[in-house]
């Protein structure tokens, strides 16, 4: 535990971020799962594309990183259509 009165405080919102990324990375993959299940609809795969981009914009995940499982999303869910 710090000693630093600064150093205490940053701790704690250190992991209040830990704990909402994760809840918020935890969501992306659920999502993602629902998007690229056999009974997916068009609407669940917009839906992990855009928590995808939300979570890219906040900085929890990288740009590149959601550009990529977006890509794979939809890329499976063409092939589960045809």
């Amino acid at each position: 535990m710090p000693n630093i009165k600064a150093a205490i405080k940053w701790t704690r919102a250190s992991e209040k971020r830990r704990k909402r990324n994760l809840e918020i990375t935890s969501k992306l993959k659920t999502l993602a799962k629902k998007a690229t299940a056999q009974g997916a609809t068009a609407a669940d795969v917009k839906a992990a594309s855009s928590a995808l981009d939300k979570a890219a914009v906040r900085g929890i995940i990288h740009k590149n990183k959601a550009n990529r499982k977006k890509s794979r999303i939809a890329k499976r869910a063409k092939t589960a259509k045809a």
